[in-house]
């Protein structure tokens, strides 16, 4: 076969991914947070990029300021007469003030003469009239005057444009430097303090050290008796129960505050793996007390704080913000309306532009301007194609779980992001990308829009599939109506849940309880036997007290 050279002309589609559609892809999967965040950095960057604000528009640079205006209108309507003529302005006074008088104005233009003549009218030296410059008397007299701004007083700058109300707002104070500023009273050693630092820098946010701490010592170079003395008094600090090593010890150093640690007690907190398990009757023979004392002191158990290093330098809590607002609307359906305070609002500055390009004469500059003015074009563009998108996929989801929103979430349909995509002719992963870090506030609540997408169960009787979340609420609603008498198993689930028509597993029954966090049916027995206990002995003494306070 011989090998020879030729020229083909081929056609052919293929997606290029500018960085303009990397962009617009990116977009869509921010949250409005991030998207903010974004949109200012682009603002910062692009000069032709402009925040489009609803407030009344700037002043024009060479025209005067609002209220200058006001006050020239307002000297302005002031007058003279006709013999005064001039305005209130030049003569540095309000109208009709008597402040200068001809006689005074006459005086001000008439020669004092020389020193010698002025000295012999005063009858005195001017040293003895003029002791100090001017300047300096200025000087000292306002340093001496009380300060006049509230920012001389907090030390701030005295000008308003720097004025920064922050800086007068307190420290949050941490765990860490609470716990520090006690170490300085606790020690004066300068040993101690620096083990005590150590340990104070190994305390997590929750106010645990770690379980092992047999290498502190020796990264210290210190006996590990002293370090164990100087925690045993970082123990007693304030929060109670910070610096412990685990729940047991923690639980152990608040109620040694409160002085509540007794050997009942101390083996109750010994055995916290018994009161989870709901183990009331184990609990109540090692601990050695009745019914009614075990009740009080798991009581006091739960009142005490597992966490006592949170109250300190906390995280603040987002507040969450939708994205789509659905309203019921006056026909019986739904109105579906994107949240205008969450859209960044920018616009490309075309005046800007045409004044710049008049004035550019270097090749460089051009081109940096254009690509500026097609960056903020295509931004501006991008912007608006989420939007409409966001608006697309939410009245789609809306359309298809009309009874979610009409009954409830035993009515929640199964839904996948195909059929979503196929409606509205869009792909997948656009639709993926939509629904990532969007909230939705209903009639029944905000919810992401991930959650409209639940896996199928199939139906018992070969009918519609079920929403796999509409089977983990009827499955909550068997178990909050059970009675402590007939507790029901994961099996009596199954039946159950087969005679409403849906077809399931118990294993999989098992699994979405333990994602509802739900215990077992062993546990909730002795919950609810323990709960009806406690009830029906509370009545029992407080009849036996009357009797034993009633006269004899």
């Amino acid at each position: 076969m011989a090998l020879t050279q030729r020229l083909e002309f081929r056609q052919s589609q293929s997606l290029v991914m500018t960085p303009q559609l990397m962009q617009a892809i990116k977009l869509l999967q921010l949250s409005n947070l991030d998207l903010s965040a974004f949109v200012e950095e682009e603002l910062e960057r692009n000069p032709l990029l402009e925040r489009a604000s609803d407030g009344p528009e700037a002043p024009v640079a060479g025209e005067p300021a609002a209220e200058r205006a006001e006050f020239s209108d307002s000297a302005d309507s002031g007058s003279y007469g006709e013999e005064g003529g001039g305005d209130a302005s030049d003569m540095g006074t309000s109208p009709g003030s008597d402040a200068f008088e001809p006689g005074q104005e006459d005086w001000l233009n008439r020669d004092l003469g020389t020193r010698s003549e002025i000295e012999q009218t005063l009858d005195t030296p001017l040293d003895n009239v003029f002791s100090e410059e001017p300047a300096e008397a200025a000087a000292r007299v306002a340093q001496d005057a009380a300060p006049t701004a509230y920012t001389e007083w907090g030390g701030g700058a005295s000008n308003d444009d720097d004025y920064n109300l922050e800086a007068f707002v307190a420290a949050e104070v941490t765990l860490g430097g609470h716990l520090a500023e006690q170490l300085a009273v606790a020690f004066s050693g300068p040993a101690q303090r620096m083990i005590g630092q150590y340990l104070i820098d190994l305390v997590d946010d929750a106010g645990y050290l770690p379980p092992d701490l047999g290498q502190a010592a020796e990264r210290l170079g210190a006996s590990q008796g002293d370090v164990d003395a100087v925690l045993s008094v970082l123990q007693k600090f304030d929060p109670p129960g910070v610096c412990a090593r685990n729940l047991s010890e923690c639980l152990a150093n608040q109620l040694r505050e409160l002085n509540r640690y007794d050997p009942a007690m101390q083996a109750l907190v010994e055995n916290l793996d018994l009161l989870a398990r709901r183990d009331i009757a184990s609990l109540r023979k090692l601990c050695g007390v009745d019914d009614e004392d075990i009740t009080d002191m798991i009581g006091e158990i739960r009142r005490l704080d597992p966490k006592p290093g949170l109250k300190f330098g906390s995280a603040r809590t987002q507040t969450m913000v939708p994205d789509v607002y659905v309203r019921p609307g006056p026909d019986g359906g739904w109105h579906v309306e994107l949240n205008s305070d969450t859209l960044p609002r920018v616009l490309v500055n075309q005046v800007y532009y045409t004044q710049l390009s008049k004035t550019i004469r270097k090749d460089g500059d051009k081109s940096y301007f254009s690509d500026c003015l097609q960056n903020a074009t295509w931004l501006v563009r991008a912007l608006d194609q989420r939007a409409r998108t966001i608006l697309k996929v939410a009245t789609e989801i809306v359309r298809q779980q009309d009874g979610f929103f009409t009954y409830g979430v035993a009515h929640l349909r199964p839904l996948n992001l195909k059929a979503v995509a196929d409606a509205i002719q869009m792909h997948e992963s656009t639709v993926s990308r939509v629904t990532a870090n969007k909230y939705m506030a209903t009639n029944r609540g905000s919810f992401e829009l991930k959650y409209f997408f639940t896996a199928s169960i199939a139906s018992a009787d070969g009918g519609e599939a079920h929403s796999a979340e509409a089977v983990r609420h009827h499955i909550k609603q068997l178990i909050d109506a059970e009675a402590a008498s007939a507790i029901l198993s994961d099996d009596t689930i199954v039946e159950r849940l087969r005679e409403s028509g849906i077809d399931i597993a118990r294993r999989t029954v098992a699994k979405y309880r333990e994602a509802m966090r739900i215990p077992s049916s062993v546990q909730r027995r002795r919950d609810k036997q323990s709960m009806l206990g406690n009830a029906l002995s509370a009545p029992a003494t407080s009849s036996d007290r009357s009797r034993d306070t009633a006269p004899a």
